[in-house]
């Protein structure tokens, strides 16, 4: 059937790329491997779900058989969320297809036939536009659009199978902090802390607040006070809280990408022309050592 096919391993994302598919006034067909993850789909406000039922339990390996399943049922594009998954299979759909693809999109329209993306290029320094037109794919990260509700009709399709890589062996990745990109609170600390031990003060105003602790790519990747999972960013995590606080954060263009759709952002810094300032809503020039404290305070009241 023509519409917009989408496929994300990640529910939340799957739900807000159908949210996106109709709002364009298509019908959005999810796709899924798992007969028990489309029980979930079906819910997400897509037109159908459908169940792709092979012999191999790699997703990639699949990137000639939805090519050929988007061909035969005359989609208009191929959506996939942005996970390590997501892009590997999109690039492969894309290739056997040959048609047009665009990669981490922050801006996404479709008007009149032709999609409009938006995507930034050289650490967020430049937005770049590109229109597409036929059948194209596009890969989108979480955090963009709105997810939707209403039931789906779920369908099994058996389709051929890549085999030539196969799986040999799977191990967990142990995450350590928490997953910022569902946060509502977060509390950025930045490189003007002066050492370990000052990150309690952190955790007393995210405390204060009910907020995940985050961090810029210095602190968690030169010092290694937090987790890389903490690192906000261009290449670390996307986030869409309700509240975002900064200590110390200068505020580069990479970093500030990461945030730029949070709701509310606050920032605390002692240099008044640091560039997080032309992105806060509300600015504190001055020190986070003798700011945050009274803000803790005024808190507990």
């Amino acid at each position: 059937m023509a519409g917009i096919y989408i496929y994300s391993d990640k529910k939340d994302l799957a739900a807000e790329l159908a949210g996106f598919a109709k709002g364009t006034g298509k019908e959005a067909i999810v796709l899924t491997f798992d007969e028990k993850a489309a029980e979930e789909l079906k819910d997400i406000g897509a037109s159908k779900v459908y169940v792709l039922k092979g012999d191999s339990p790699l997703a990639e390996n699949y990137g000639k058989a939805i090519a050929d399943l988007l061909v035969k049922e005359g989609a208009e594009m191929f959506i996939a969320g942005a996970t390590v998954r997501g892009r590997d299979l999109a690039a492969r759909v894309a290739g056997y297809l040959d048609c047009a693809m665009v990669s981490d999109v922050s801006a996404l329209n479709y008007i009149g036939g032709k999609l409009l993306t938006e995507r930034m290029m050289y650490g967020g320094a430049v937005v770049q536009s590109e229109v597409l037109e036929g059948l194209c794919v596009v890969t989108v990260s979480a955090g963009k659009f709105e997810a939707v509700s209403g039931s789906a009709e779920i369908e099994e399709i058996s389709i051929p199978a890549d085999n030539r890589v196969s799986l040999i062996e799977t191990a967990p990745i142990v995450k350590q902090g928490a997953d910022l990109q569902t946060a509502e609170k977060v509390v950025c600390v930045g490189m003007a802390m002066d050492k370990e031990g000052d990150l309690q003060m952190a955790r007393d105003l995210a405390e204060a607040i009910g907020a995940e602790i985050g961090c810029t790519r210095g602190i968690a990747e030169e010092r290694h006070w937090l987790p890389v999972e903490s690192y906000i960013g261009i290449s670390g995590a996307i986030i869409k809280p309700k509240l975002y606080i900064s200590m110390g954060v200068s505020g580069q263009i990479q970093h500030v990408f990461g945030i730029r759709d949070s709701q509310t952002i606050v920032a605390i810094d002692t240099n008044e022309k640091a560039p997080i300032f032309k992105a806060a809503d509300y600015g504190v020039v001055g020190d986070m050592y003798e700011v945050v404290p009274l803000l803790i305070k005024e808190l507990a009241k």
